[in-house]
């Protein structure tokens, strides 16, 4: 698996675009501690977020692993290219011809899809500890590590949309038509459910709960937005007669759904490179 994995981490580093967007997505995420020194006044309001809890452990870890995903792209474009580029520069049938079985080929990407999102994952840890430590009004140890569950959450939604990305690039051969595919893929998703919700199941729950099981819309589900979690957002809400009733925890079947997709995003690459003559 050592060799495997070195022979993708030494074409994604060899390759400048995919090296600057690796190192730009891991600043990026450093990034986030920025907002700690964002303050701003809205009319009368003075908006410190230092101060409105959103660096308060428990609350940091759903609040970084749910900002911090909205930065995958970056990662989605060097998957999708590290697929697109063996086949422009022919070094997927060169490396079978050195020998590399088609199942280890895949193996191979599906190791850097996970080194990835492990590597993500690590990142984030260790910047909200830093944060939160340094932020937070609650640093007692049963505390600061009460919502470890989203860092599983934020893990699995990187490895699964990782792997619909490396899905895509084996697919379509093209970056640009990959990258496409998948905006194509997320408005499919969005339409239809909007087509079961306020169509076909108008007076049910049915049409909400048939399109968690879109892959998507289940990696999307893993972590709800955090924002309106805030007790200050609560009472604005409160205020204007607004009841928030969303589900904010970590289903263990949304992981479940998505870890299968994940599987089977890797089964049919596998399937795709198995049966397509090079």
């Amino acid at each position: 698996m050592n060799r495997l994995l070195s022979i993708e981490l030494q074409k994604i580093w060899k390759n400048k675009a995919s090296r600057i967007l690796t190192l730009t997505y891991f600043v990026l995420l450093s990034f986030i501690a920025l907002i700690a020194s964002i303050k701003f006044d809205l009319g009368p309001i003075h908006i410190d977020p230092s101060e409105i809890g959103i660096f308060n452990f428990p609350f940091i870890w759903h609040f970084n692993t749910y900002f911090a995903a909205v930065l995958k792209f970056f990662l989605a474009i060097v998957i999708v290219s590290m697929m697109a580029n063996e086949y422009s520069y022919g070094t997927l049938k060169q490396n079978l011809i050195d020998g590399l079985s088609k199942k280890e080929f895949i193996l191979s990407k599906f190791l850097t899809v996970v080194l990835f999102a492990l590597a993500s994952t690590i990142f984030v840890f260790f910047m909200t500890l830093i944060l939160g430590y340094s932020f937070s009004s609650y640093t007692e140890f049963g505390i600061v590590f009460s919502d470890l569950q989203y860092l599983l959450a934020f893990f699995v939604k990187l490895l699964g949309f990782f792997s619909f990305c490396l899905f895509l690039g084996i697919l379509v051969k093209r970056s640009a038509f990959a990258l496409g595919f998948l905006l194509v893929w997320s408005f499919i998703e969005w339409i239809l459910k909007g087509l079961l919700v306020f169509k076909v199941f108008p007076d049910s729950n049915t049409g909400y709960y048939i399109t968690k099981f879109l892959p998507l819309e289940a990696m999307s589900d893993l972590i709800v937005e955090p924002i309106s979690r805030l007790s200050v957002i609560r009472s604005i809400g409160t205020q204007m007669g607004v009841e928030n009733t969303k589900d904010y925890a970590v289903h263990p079947l949304t992981i479940l759904i998505v870890l299968v997709w994940t599987f089977l995003f890797i089964y049919f690459s596998y399937k795709l490179l198995k049966n397509r003559d090079l």
